[in-house]
């Protein structure tokens, strides 16, 4: 029973707001130190120190970068301008507009976050400023954010194929049908509620087809970013960590010279930023491989693997119930943490019962982006809310239809393998 400690003492300083990386490392520390000594102590430091020191790790700075860098080149701007042109003149257009940006967004920056707070900033006062009330413009800015990560390169993507050993290509494909489906139902809910509030568009009619054009020329250099990524990667020009690099030049080049919008100024913001970024998700990995040394020591996954066959051998009762599980923890730990946590613990049950791990990385990452918009935790709930300031119980009336067909698309998601690796089995 001792070696369960540092579990449940996990949990208890989750439920004391103790950071996640903290509660991760002293929760492996009392393992070491108390409970199985057996290992010198110079050893566990030389395995925290090496754990970060992963080529494909550093994918994950270049990528909060490429973010930072786009709110300050004029990115974002342009692909506002691009979406209004195409869906600004429906009913609740402009809310419409938000969960289109979300997903153009998403193939650049590929954080919930920080898509949530751009979109607070931009495009959240002018939906109030059209008559929006401002819990719903809350809860369509956070519940639109979660399809950033599940378009390429989130780098939730990238942190789960390294904790599955699963190609980060193959995550990166398998991302796109799943953000469209979500970006689908966001919309036909909003569509449903701004006809019963009545809610006017943001244009009095559609746009002409050479203003579209405009646009879309406008944006083309932004639109580019993306795609040239996952072709650089899929004609093996570089790998997913070189391609992080490559997008933040991508972005500070447009910036610079198609836009004209960056300052050479503004790049110690940037790194700024990224290193504040960088620091936390990097701090809760290192955290996370040092606890997970001690659940392998102990066999815990292997442990709950087994538990979990015993308990059902059918592949869709376990898929429900981890289903489930994921998102009761969402409730109480952030996103990314749940699923460094977790992925190790649930992988082992997943294979043995033959579900493809990428199918199962897909169903995670868009499980944990519910939580983030959920009480008591959700992190784009707090970050949405703490810039709008809007009362979080008025937010959760609001958000309540939009994470319901957020579900809906996870249950599809969850039962239709074929649908998620369509894409990746084509390429």
């Amino acid at each position: 029973m001792e070696n369960y400690i540092p579990m449940m003492l996990l949990f208890v300083m989750f439920l004391l707001n103790i950071p996640v990386a903290f509660s991760l490392i002293a929760s492996a520390l009392v393992y070491f130190l108390f409970i199985n000594n057996s290992l010198p102590i110079a050893l566990v430091m030389q395995r925290f120190i090496t754990s970060a020191e992963s080529f494909p790790l550093l994918a994950i700075p270049f990528f909060i970068m490429v973010g930072s860098v786009m709110n300050y080149s004029g990115i974002s701007r342009s692909l506002l301008g691009f979406a209004d042109s195409l869906i600004g003149h429906k009913t609740g257009g402009l809310a419409h507009v938000n969960v289109l940006l979300s997903m153009l967004m998403g193939g650049i920056s590929g954080s919930a976050n920080a898509d949530a707070a751009m979109q607070s900033k931009i495009l959240a006062p002018e939906m109030i400023k059209r008559g929006y009330d401002l819990p719903f413009t809350a809860a369509v800015t956070a519940a639109s954010s979660c399809i950033s990560p599940v378009i390429p390169p989130g780098i939730n993507l990238i942190i789960f194929a390294l904790l599955a050993n699963v190609s980060v290509h193959s995550m990166f494909i398998a991302g796109y049908v799943p953000a469209f489906l979500m970006a689908l139902a966001l919309m036909v809910t909003i569509a449903v509620i701004a006809k019963k509030r009545d809610y006017k568009p943001s244009r009095s009619e559609p746009a002409s087809a050479n203003e579209r054009l405009k646009y879309f020329a406008k944006a083309i250099p932004a639109l580019f970013i993306p795609f040239g990524v996952i072709l650089g990667m899929r004609f093996g020009l570089f790998t997913p960590t070189e391609a992080g690099a490559v997008a933040v030049s991508l972005c500070a080049l447009i910036g610079f010279f198609v836009y004209k919008e960056l300052k050479v100024s503004d790049f110690s913001l940037i790194l700024k930023e990224t290193v504040q970024g960088t620091s936390t998700v990097m701090f809760i990995i290192i955290g996370a491989l040092l606890f997970g040394y001690y659940m392998t020591l102990e066999r815990i996954p292997h442990s709950i693997a087994s538990a979990l066959i015993d308990l059902t051998d059918s592949k869709f009762v376990l898929l429900l119930l981890i289903n489930m599980l994921l998102l009761f923890v969402g409730m109480f730990i952030e996103g990314g943490a749940a699923m460094i946590i977790l992925t190790p613990l649930l992988l082992p049950a997943v294979l043995n019962l033959g579900i493809n791990p990428v199918h199962f990385g897909v169903i995670v990452i868009v499980n944990i982006m519910i939580g983030g918009v959920t009480p008591p935790f959700g992190s784009m709930m707090f970050t949405v809310c703490s810039i709008l300031k809007v009362r979080i119980l008025d937010f959760v009336r609001e958000v309540i239809p939009l994470v319901l067909a957020l579900l809906a698309v996870l249950l599809l998601l969850t039962y239709s393998e074929g649908l998620v690796m369509f894409l990746p089995g084509l390429l």
